[in-house]
């Protein structure tokens, strides 16, 4: 494997699990990291996106979902009233994550009350009310029963890249003050209309990067626990670097509980290596950091068809790691084998250091390290791949 981790690194992580076992005993350390570990994995998020008809809240989830509006699958969308009822549209790669396309509120009969009962409101962690020109007061009787029922909520305006192109061709354009004459309309409009303190996210659903997207990514990030932002992160589009890097962050958070519970489990010896790991464990992640940046089929399809590019194309960006369906045993065994000289043996020779203080507990050291040393020097590598597959994906 290209990316080496340093014997540095992997002895901090060694004085970590020493430090663990000074305050408790293994067995509880483990158990506990099991346990985060089937948290974040097993925690589900439930989007909802309302709005008023051709606000263009289908399209929103096609968005989130990495897909274009004509795809298999996309929510369906038009100029019409589409969504009659609550849809539910599973995240591609993580069932886990739901978006969910609700009917639109502009009717006569609408009643915010009622309308939050009709769709369930229970399921949803938060609410993305959109416009794609105006806000109503019927989006503002909304939020505040939402807010009533403790829930979270987000105004977004939405089409912002067509209100812009038709104010470029205005003379002495600016698109700064054009951005900000468009919020400050929507927050005018909204306190006028009862909303005390409103914010507004201007975003386009065919450019995630630009505008305010960014801001609300981050908002909710802020808002949400621990698990629910896992999942926020993870299952998001891979539209900039800062994603990148911020799902390299929570894949990290990942290696240290992992490679305790590959320690768990039973070891599995490696034919030509002097130390130990959970095969099974390194085949599983290895495939999930796939799918976190991207770098399986399903994925890549998907992005061809969002930016014009042949898969083959966008395949061919990815150097180092692996497209997803190719991580097999085999495969993974191999790694292990060319990684005596590159730094399995090492990690595991320099674990036996701690061998007097932490052998007498328990044996599997060996096992921590190479796990810890496999799973960080895949994900760098498929943090590095991603990066070229975005890179090529937005070649002209």
């Amino acid at each position: 494997m290209g990316s080496a981790i340093s014997k540095e690194v992997v002895r901090r992580e060694l004085e970590k699990m020493k430090a663990a076992l000074d305050k408790n005993d293994l067995s509880d350390v483990i158990k506990q990291s099991s346990i985060n570990l089937s948290l974040l994995k097993n925690t589900t998020l439930d989007i909802a996106i309302t709005g008023v008809s051709g606000a263009g809240k289908s399209s929103l989830v096609n968005a989130l979902r990495g897909m274009t509006d004509d795809k298999e699958g996309a929510a369906e969308t038009g100029v019409t009233q589409t969504t009659m009822e609550a849809k539910r549209y599973p995240h591609p790669t993580s069932p886990k994550v739901t978006i969910w396309d609700l009917p639109g509120i502009g009717t006569p009969q609408f009643k915010a009350k009622e309308y939050l009962q009709k769709v369930n409101f229970k399921k949803y962690d938060f609410f993305l009310i959109l416009a794609s020109e105006r806000f109503t007061e019927n989006d503002v009787l909304l939020a505040q029963e939402i807010n009533k029922m403790k829930k979270k909520f987000y105004y977004l305006r939405t089409k912002v890249d067509v209100s812009i192109d038709s104010e470029r061709r205005k003379r002495n354009f600016n698109e700064e003050k054009t951005l900000e004459m468009i919020r400050k309309d929507c927050c005018d409009y909204l306190t006028k209309v009862g909303e005390s303190n409103p914010r507004v996210f201007l975003i386009s659903r065919w450019n995630l990067n630009m505008y305010d997207f960014p801001y609300l990514k981050e908002t909710l990030e802020n808002d949400l626990d621990e698990q629910k932002r896992y999942a926020l992160i993870t299952t998001m589009p891979n539209f900039s670097r800062e994603v990148l890097r911020k799902k390299k962050a929570a894949m990290e958070a990942l290696i240290w509980p992992l490679s305790l519970v590959s320690c768990a489990i039973g070891a599995i010896p490696v034919p030509g290596l002097s130390t130990i790991c959970d095969i099974g464990i390194l085949v599983g992640t290895m495939i999930d950091f796939c799918k976190v940046f991207g770098l399986d089929e399903e994925s890549l399809k998907r992005l061809a068809d969002r930016v014009g590019k042949p898969v083959p194309v966008l395949r061919s960006a990815i150097k180092k790691s692996r497209v997803s369906n190719e991580i097999t045993r085999g495969f993974v065994v191999g790694l292990l084998q060319k990684s005596i000289l590159c730094g399995a043996m090492t990690a595991a020779e320099l674990a036996l250091d701690f061998i007097p203080v932490l052998g007498s507990v328990f044996g599997g050291i060996g096992s921590f390290a190479t796990t810890f040393y496999m799973l960080k020097s895949f994900l760098n590598e498929a943090v590095e791949d991603a990066e070229n597959v975005l890179a090529k994906a937005g070649e002209n």
